[in-house]
């Protein structure tokens, strides 16, 4: 138990650590799969709705503590009256969190009037070419499936991804063309 504890401790002060950075604008948002995955295989049961709501309360919290300039002790006071069933040891790591990184956020008039809309991390595709179906044996048919990493405003990080058919795909790219060529101009 008390190994699992401290495993917990480190990943939240971890998880506390990136919402950190995200506020700073230092990195782009919070993986929350990924860190729910590293959470479970250290025995753990926990799923990652529940890890998403966590990291927006602590980064409402973190935000909402820099904007009005909060010392440690008023944000556990703040904290304990936001969140009554939080776990000690929990309140234990975010104060540590606090204290140590919280006045480093920056609350400057341009992250407070930042656009709410996602910011992209990453893209992967992959061609594929489906062989048949139950309707045509010999389909033969090429497609192109996307995969791409973004950011949402509160700074968790999700998967999206889709499928093009090549004409699609042309497309897609002939789109991708005229925005570079538009930003060679600026």
């Amino acid at each position: 138990l008390k190994h699992a504890l401290r495993m917990f401790s480190n990943l939240l002060s971890l998880q506390c650590e990136q919402i950190i950075q995200h506020l700073n604008r230092k990195i782009p948002g919070v993986n929350i799969a990924e860190l729910c995955q590293r959470i479970q295989t250290s025995g753990i049961e926990i799923n990652v709705g529940d890890l998403a709501k966590i990291a927006n309360i602590i980064s409402f919290l973190f935000s909402t503590a820099a904007r009005n300039n909060l010392s440690t002790e008023e944000l556990v006071a703040t904290l304990g009256n936001a969140v009554s069933a939080l776990p000690k040891h929990a309140v234990q790591v975010i104060r540590h969190v606090w204290n140590e990184q919280g006045k480093s956020i920056s609350v400057s008039e341009d992250a407070r009037n930042m656009a709410t809309m996602g910011q992209f991390v990453d893209i992967k595709w992959k061609l594929g070419v489906a062989m048949s179906s139950d309707t045509c044996r010999s389909l033969k048919y090429p497609y192109v499936t996307v995969m791409l990493k973004v950011a949402d405003p509160s700074g968790q990080i999700t998967d999206k991804s889709f499928e093009m058919t090549i004409p699609q795909f042309k497309n897609f790219f002939k789109q991708f063309k005229e925005m570079a060529a538009v930003l060679e101009t600026v």
